[in-house]
C-alpha cells in the first residue's frame, strides 16, 4: 500500500499565511525525503483557516522544491473553470516536471456562498449538472485532439507536455464515485470529511467501474486524518487542537487553528462534548504502531491502494514528526 500526503496548508492562531506556504514547502521537502509516494495541495478561498488557494501556483513551487515526489492537487474544484484553462494549467506542470503532476478533480466549492459567486466570471456560471461534462472535457484535452466532428477540434491545451498528467476523481459520496467509475478514473474518497460516506462510495465506484484508456481496474485511495507522535498522551492533546478546530467550524465559527493553551482554557457543554466524540472518531491518533495498525485495518476493510494522509497540528514540527514516524512505521525506501 502506498502512503501520500495531503496538505491543507493551515494557518494558526500565530501564524501568517507566508509561515504557512512555507511550511508547505518544508513539509513537502520532508516527504520527498522519506518516500512518500505523492503530495497533493488543496484549494481553500476567502480562507482564514487554510493559505492554499491556488493549487497550480503552489504545484510548480512545491514540484521545483522537490525531486521525485508526485505532485498534484487535491483538488481543483473545477466548476470554478474553463475545462481548457485547467487543462492548460496541468499541461504546462507536466511539461515542466514530466511524469510528476496529479490533477485530483474535486465538484465541492472550497468557499462559502458568497465567495463562491465572486469566483464566477459572469452570469454564465457552470452548475454542478455541468460536472461530468466538465472532467470529461479536461480529460479529452488531455488527448491532444478532438474528432473533426467535434465542436473544439483543432483547439488544443498548450504547451502538450511528454505524457498526460495523471488526473484522479475526489470526493466523498457515491456521486463523485459514479464518475470516476463511469470514467475510469482513480478514485480518492475524503473519509476525513465524511468517513459515513466511505463504505458506500467505495463500493459503488468498484462494483460500476470501466476500464479506459488509462486504466484497467479501479484504484481507490483514501484521505485519511492521522496524527502520530512518541507516546499516546501527546498524540490526543496535540489532536485535541485540530478536534476543536472542526468543532467551531461544525458550528459557523472558522478561522485559524487555536494554540494549546486556548484549547486547554475551553469549557465545552455536554453537547459540544458529545460533538467532540463524533469528531475524534474521524481520525486515527496515537503512536506510530496504534496509528499503523488502524490504518492497515482501514486498508483491509476497504481495499485500499493507497492512503493519503492529512495531518493538522499547531507545531509544525510536530507536524513533521508524525510523517517521519510513519515512514519509519512502514518501512518507506528515502529518496537522496
Amino acid at each position: 500500500m502506498k502512503l501520500s500526503v495531503l496538505d491543507q496548508s493551515p494557518l494558526t492562531i500565530d501564524s501568517t499565511y507566508a509561515d504557512a506556504l512555507a511550511n508547505t514547502q518544508d513539509l513537502a521537502q520532508l516527504a520527498d525525503q522519506l518516500g512518500y509516494h505523492r503530495y497533493w495541495v488543496a484549494e481553500h478561498h476567502n480562507s482564514r483557516s487554510f493559505a492554499g488557494s491556488t493549487p497550480e501556483v503552489l504545484i510548480a513551487n512545491l514540484a521545483a522544491a522537490t525531486t521525485g515526489i508526485k505532485v498534484g492537487s487535491g483538488g481543483v474544484m473545477m466548476t470554478h473553470y474553463s475545462p481548457l484553462k485547467v487543462a492548460e494549467n496541468f499541461h504546462m506542470l507536466a511539461a515542466l516536471y514530466p511524469g510528476r503532476i496529479d490533477l485530483g478533480i474535486g465538484r465541492a466549492p472550497g468557499a462559502d456562498e458568497r465567495t463562491t459567486a465572486a469566483l464566477q466570471a459572469g452570469p454564465k456560471k457552470f452548475t454542478l449538472d455541468a460536472f461530468p461534462a466538465q472532467v470529461q472535457l479536461t480529460l479529452d484535452y488531455f488527448k491532444n485532439g478532438f474528432p473533426e466532428d467535434h465542436p473544439f477540434h483543432g483547439i488544443y491545451a498548450t504547451p502538450i507536455p511528454p505524457s498526460a498528467p495523471e488526473a484522479w476523481m475526489l470526493g466523498s459520496g457515491a456521486s463523485s464515485a459514479s464518475i470516476a467509475a463511469h470514467l475510469g478514473l482513480p478514485f480518492a474518497q475524503a473519509h476525513f470529511i465524511s468517513p459515513e460516506q466511505a463504505q458506500e462510495a467505495v463500493s459503488y465506484y468498484r462494483e460500476n467501474f470501466k476500464p479506459s484508456a488509462t486504466l484497467d481496474k479501479p484504484h481507490v485511495a483514501m484521505g485519511v486524518f492521522a496524527l502520530a507522535c512518541d507516546d499516546e498522551d501527546a498524540a490526543a492533546r496535540e489532536a485535541r487542537i485540530r478536534n476543536i478546530w472542526v468543532l467551531d467550524f461544525l458550528s459557523g465559527k472558522g478561522g485559524p487553528f487555536p494554540s494549546p493553551a486556548a484549547v486547554d482554557a475551553r469549557t465545552l457543554t455536554p453537547e459540544q462534548e458529545q460533538m467532540l466524540t463524533q469528531i475524534e472518531q474521524r481520525g486515527i491518533v496515537g503512536t506510530s504502531a496504534q496509528v499503523k495498525e488502524r490504518l492497515d485495518a482501514m486498508a483491509a476493510q476497504f481495499g485500499l491502494d493507497e492512503v493519503i494522509i492529512v495531518t493538522i497540528t499547531y507545531d509544525h514540527q510536530v507536524r513533521r514528526r508524525s510523517y517521519e514516524l510513519l515512514a519509519d512505521a512502514y518501512g518507506l525506501t528515502p529518496r537522496n
